[in-house]
C-alpha cells in the first residue's frame, strides 16, 4: 500500500500548544496494541552511526560495530535516511507483535513504489547537494532503487544490528511487557503517562507533545499501536496519516550503556539465579517451542526439559498451551520483565 507517512521527533523545545491527540473509545483497552519494529530500529541505528556523538548510550554497541561497518551499502543508506529530519516510511512495515527482522526485509522488497516515489520526492525536497543528486537519481529508477536499498539493508543489517538483535529484541518485548501490566493494574491513562514525559492521557485521548505539528487523530475505528524503541532512546515519534495505523514510537525502559553486552552474559547472570540449563530455556524462549525442541536446543533429555517447564511454569515464567498434539512454551510477561531486567 501507499505509506505516504510522516514521522516528527519529539526532542528540544516543544511549543506548549503543539500536539498530536489520537482518540480512543474511554476504556477501550483492545484499541491499543502494541508492536516491534526493527525497520524503525534499524533506520535509527543507521542516523546513530552517522552521529555517534549524540547519542551516549549508544557508545557500547558501536564499539562493537563500528569496525565492520559495510562501507558502500551504508553510504548508499545514508544518502536514503540522513542524519536528521524526514524519514522515509518505505523502510518499515506496520509494526506487529511478531515481526521478525526477516518479514521487514522481505516487505521492503515489495514496497509499493507509488509511496517510495513519494518517500524520495519528500526527501528531495529537504536536502541538497550531491544528497539531493543521488536521491533524484533513484527517484527516476524506483524499481531499481528500491532492490539496492533492500540489499544493502541486508548488508548493514547482518553486520551492526543482527549480532544484538537478542539483546534488543529482549528489551523491547520486556518494555511491552511492563506496559502491558500497567493497563491491567492501573489503566491506559496510568500506562500512557508513563511513557515519556512528552506524552499524557488526555480527555479520551494519548496526547504526544510536538515541536511543530498539530493534529487530531481518530483512533476508534483503527486502533493505536505502541512501539517501543532502543535506537531512538532520545524521545518519541509518530505516524498519523492514512492509510497506515496510528503508530507512536517511544524510548524503552532500561536501555543503558551496556544494553548490548554479550548474551552470554546474560545467561550467566540468570543462570546465578535460575540454574545455567533453566537460564537457558528461559532466554531461548521468545517463541513458542515444543518440549522436544527446548531439549535438544539444550542438549538434555526431553524429561529433563519437560521437569525445567515445569519448575519455570510453577513459578509464572513460562506459559504453556495446546497446538493440536503439540504443547508449545513460551515466556510469559513476568518473564519478559525478569529478562530485561538482567539487561
Amino acid at each position: 500500500m501507499d505509506r505516504n507517512v510522516q514521522r516528527r521527533p519529539v526532542e528540544g523545545r516543544e511549543h506548549p500548544d503543539h500536539r498530536v491527540d489520537f482518540h480512543l473509545s474511554p476504556g477501550d483497552i483492545q484499541a491499543v496494541r502494541f508492536g516491534i519494529s526493527p525497520g524503525h530500529e534499524f533506520a535509527h541505528a543507521v542516523r546513530i552511526l552517522l552521529r555517534p556523538e549524540q547519542h551516549p548510550l549508544q557508545w557500547g554497541w558501536l564499539r562493537q560495530v563500528r569496525d565492520r561497518l559495510p562501507r558502500e551499502p551504508f553510504s548508499l543508506l545514508a544518502q536514503v535516511i540522513g542524519d536528521d529530519g524526514y524519514m522515509p516510511d518505505f523502510l518499515t512495515a506496520d509494526a506487529r507483535w511478531d515481526m521478525t527482522p526477516a518479514d521487514e526485509l522481505a516487505a521492503l522488497r515489495e514496497a509499493p513504489i507509488p509511496g517510495i516515489l513519494v518517500d524520495l520526492g519528500k526527501m528531495i525536497v529537504r536536502s541538497s547537494g550531491e544528497r539531493r543528486a543521488a536521491l533524484v537519481r533513484m527517484h527516476a529508477d524506483p524499481v531499481r532503487a528500491r532492490a539496492l536499498i533492500a540489499d544493502a539493508w541486508d548488508q548493514v543489517w547482518d553486520a551492526v544490528l543482527a549480532p544484538v538483535w537478542p539483546q534488543l529484541e529482549r528489551l523491547l518485548r520486556a518494555d511491552i511487557a511492563v506496559r502491558a501490566r500497567t493497563i491491567t493494574t492501573d489503566g491506559l491513562s496510568a500506562m500512557a503517562g508513563a511513557l515519556h514525559p512528552n506524552v499524557r492521557w488526555s480527555d479520551g485521548a494519548v496526547r504526544v507533545r510536538l515541536r511543530r505539528h498539530s493534529e487530531d487523530v481518530d483512533c476508534r475505528g483503527s486502533g493505536l499501536v505502541l512501539v517501543p524503541s532502543v535506537m531512538s532512546s532520545w524521545g518519541c515519534m509518530v505516524i498519523t496519516e492514512t492509510p497506515a495505523q496510528p503508530t507512536l514510537f517511544y524510548p524503552a525502559r532500561g536501555v543503558t550503556a551496556g544494553w548490548a553486552r554479550d548474551s552470554a552474559e546474560l545467561e550467566d547472570a540468570l543462570g546465578a539465579l535460575l540454574g545455567p540449563a533453566r537460564a537457558g530455556i528461559l532466554l531461548r524462549a521468545h517463541v513458542a517451542r515444543t518440549t522436544t525442541g527446548i531439549a535438544k536446543d539444550a542438549g538434555i533429555a526431553a524429561s529433563t526439559a519437560s521437569h525445567h517447564l515445569t519448575v519455570l511454569r510453577d513459578a509464572g515464567l513460562i506459559a504453556s498451551s495446546r497446538e493440536g498434539n503439540r504443547m508449545l512454551h513460551l515466556r510469559t510477561p513476568l518473564a519478559e520483565a525478569l529478562v530485561g531486567a538482567a539487561l
